[in-house]
């Protein structure tokens, strides 16, 4: 089971924990994970990701084959829609896999994991 981690830390936290793996790799040790981390400085950007989390959801129940139909499932403005998901793609939340149809391209929105946690510390 893959899963996202979701978690606001600043500059200085995320260069430690990459130094920390960094170190282990160097010492031989083998780094196996099954999740990928998603971390948030800025407040604002944290809150955009929460406000927009239906839409990751509904990729992963309804698996949509293009943006456009994401937004007919979601009933969202197609504009709108492909704003977000520039930015989930942007951050890593969303991959994009385009293919041909009928001679012009389809963008479909993939999501890669199935959970989503949070870590957050209080204070």
């Amino acid at each position: 089971m893959k899963k996202l981690i979701i978690s606001m830390k600043n500059t200085e936290d995320i260069f430690l924990k990459f130094k920390n793996t960094a170190h282990q790799i160097k010492q031989g040790k083998t780094i196996k994970s099954t999740c990928y981390e998603i971390s948030f400085e800025s407040r604002k950007d944290f809150n955009h990701f929460v406000k927009n989390m239906y839409i990751l959801i509904a990729i992963l129940r309804s698996k949509p084959h293009s943006i456009y139909q994401l937004a007919l499932i979601i009933n969202k403005d197609l504009s709108n829609v492909k704003k977000i998901i520039s930015f989930f793609e942007a951050i890593g939340a969303v991959k994009m896999e385009e293919k041909k149809v009928s001679g012009r391209t389809e963008k479909k929105p993939v999501v890669d994991y199935d959970k989503i946690e949070f870590d957050l510390k209080a204070a």
